[in-house]
């Protein structure tokens, strides 16, 4: 009987632990920024994290989501990006219009 009432408390532990969504992009990637039109910082390096497909970085104001499809679209202190991610690498554009100054480039990534 203890056997019996041992394994059921296991099972309900089981089934009743919350569920962590993963998704196959999470991890810490290293981002490049580059600027390639305007007169924004030539390049950036940032270490990013995913975590359950958001996006955020310490000490940098990165907030956005990675879809379960790759498809990312991000907020990089103002400016916007989008692109996607495809295993262990992405790329991508982003813009801004800092400061009423416009500017626009690439961003490439490389999962850690």
């Amino acid at each position: 009987m203890m056997r019996v009432a041992t394994i059921a408390a296991v099972v309900g532990l089981f089934f009743s632990a919350p569920a962590i969504a993963e998704t196959p992009y999470d991890g810490v990637w290293n981002v490049t920024v580059e600027t390639r039109a305007g007169s924004c910082e030539p390049s950036v390096h940032y270490p990013v994290t995913v975590l359950d497909g958001k996006i955020s970085a310490a000490g940098a104001d990165i907030t956005g989501n990675v879809g379960r499809d790759g498809h990312v679209r991000a907020s990089i202190g103002g400016a916007f990006a989008n692109g996607n991610l495809n295993g262990t690498s992405g790329s991508g554009k982003w813009s801004s219009a800092s400061a009423g100054v416009p500017c626009s480039g690439r961003w490439e990534a490389s999962k850690q």
